[in-house]
């Protein structure tokens, strides 16, 4: 993970420790990361081929068997970042297309959900597989590349920016941010989703059930926030705080005895369950509810990822 010049190393207690690699409570950057981290060299080899082919490779097959939840999922999204540019003051609606771009774009859903709401999108994947699907399957402009202050300026400035679980996978979060901070419009919004990892439940699963924590996916896995570590990074590279929530805690399911960890049958069948749930309280016009409850958890640091809405100042 690359310091700013002058900045304390990387140094705090090892919290854990998962083959070669030790995770530690880093305080110079504030949140949990694992150590050692990967050279540009091998995350770009990795990402360009290695991720979807050999760690995901049923990754799209899933991601379309899921999509009328993602369907939902996106357009909540998307609705909470123009209530944030609403609130900005910025937004003309009668102007041009407003600019989203989606770091780490995958296979493209979100951003085609974009799109079809009336979005000038662009999205940055460097998966090889993933860029070719948005590109072919879904006609959405793609980079295949990676986000880097060397690059930035290329692709202009946006409105909006979104980074859904793509944080936890770069050796340098806060400099990623910064350049993603970098390409909004002065009152444009940026949306981060990370895993909250190290959260309550997890502490309990592990401290009264004896789980070994399987959550941490080293090397693809490089860092470890939470629910108040994601935040604190965003405000330091110069971000305001508009927004954070979470998603389902599906460590709920751990909890009642259905442990789905390395059981992917079960772990499917426990993902069908919260799909049941959010689809019951949309289709019953209950979605206001549904974000209430998860907000409420949030602020008591459960969830099983971060959802976090921040704003460039004007």
């Amino acid at each position: 993970m690359k310091q700013a010049q002058g900045a304390p190393p990387h140094a705090g207690p090892t919290i854990d420790r998962k083959g070669e690699f030790e995770v530690i409570e880093c305080e110079s950057c504030g949140f949990r990361h694992v150590l050692p981290l990967p050279t540009v060299e091998e995350l770009t080899s990795t990402y360009d081929e290695d991720y979807y082919a050999r760690e995901k490779p049923l990754y799209l097959e899933e991601a379309r068997r899921d999509l009328d939840r993602w369907r939902i999922v996106y357009r909540e999204r998307l609705a909470s970042i123009e209530r944030g540019l609403a609130g900005s003051g910025t937004t003309n609606n009668e102007g041009p297309p407003r600019r989203l771009l989606d770091v780490g774009s995958g296979p493209g859903f979100f951003l085609a959900e974009a799109k079809a709401r009336g979005w000038d999108t662009l999205g940055i994947e460097p998966s090889r597989q993933a860029a070719a699907h948005s590109r072919e399957e879904l006609g959405l402009e793609i980079a295949e590349t990676f986000l880097a202050p060397e690059n930035a300026s290329e692709f202009g400035r946006f409105d909006a920016v979104h980074l859904c679980n793509v944080l936890e996978h770069v050796p340098d979060p806060r400099g990623l941010l910064e350049t993603a901070a970098s390409v909004l419009e002065p009152g444009g919004v940026l949306m981060a989703i990370a895993p909250n990892d190290y959260n309550p439940l997890q502490r309990a699963l592990r401290d009264v059930d004896g789980f070994a924590p399987w959550w941490l996916a080293p090397p693809h896995h490089l860092n470890y926030f939470d629910m108040e570590s994601l935040p604190r990074l965003a405000e330091k590279v110069g971000l305001e705080i508009v927004d954070r929530t979470g998603t389902f805690p599906m460590e709920l399911f751990l909890l009642e005895g259905e442990n789905y960890v390395g059981n992917s049958e079960l772990g499917r069948a426990c993902h069908g369950r919260r799909k049941r749930l959010e689809r019951t309280l949309d289709r019953a016009d209950l979605g206001d509810l549904k974000e209430k409850l998860y907000r409420s958890l949030a602020e008591l640091g459960i969830g099983r990822e971060v959802q976090l809405l921040a704003r460039r100042p004007i």
